[in-house]
């Protein structure tokens, strides 16, 4: 049992990309759904497919990968608020990662979400993790 199942998730994905693999799949929650669906809106995964049939229910996650060289689409996955330290922001001091080009996913009163849409709707929140 992990203590930290949003590190294993992200862990298993940076695994997956490093390995080249096309598929991962990963031990579902409702919070590593909406990173997933997150990842897929904004384009960083092909498709996902989420097995709550089966037990342990299950997500399958489709890794992304450039056609000619063979690049995943994801460069960089990395924890911040981590549960021995937990990292807050408010709407006006959310992160921007790669200045703009890459999202950090912000859990907030309204659930999960980019730091772009937070401060749209100019809320704060946990900051979960940075993608670039």
């Amino acid at each position: 049992m992990t203590t930290d199942p949003i590190a294993d998730y992200l862990t298993r994905l940076r695994n997956a990309i490093r390995a080249n693999h096309r598929i991962v799949e990963i031990p579902s929650s409702a919070m590593k759904k909406n990173i997933t669906q997150i990842l897929f809106e904004k384009g960083y995964i092909l498709n996902y497919k989420f097995e709550d049939d089966k037990f342990p229910p299950t997500i399958k996650i489709a890794l992304k990968y450039h056609p000619v060289t063979k690049s995943c689409a994801i460069k960089e996955l990395t924890r911040i608020s981590r549960p021995g330290r937990r990292k807050y922001a408010p709407a006006d001091k959310l992160p921007r990662v790669l200045n703009g080009l890459g999202i950090a996913i912000v859990s907030t009163s309204q659930g999960l979400m980019t730091d772009k849409e937070a401060r749209k709707l100019n809320i704060g929140g946990e900051v979960v993790c940075y993608v670039s």
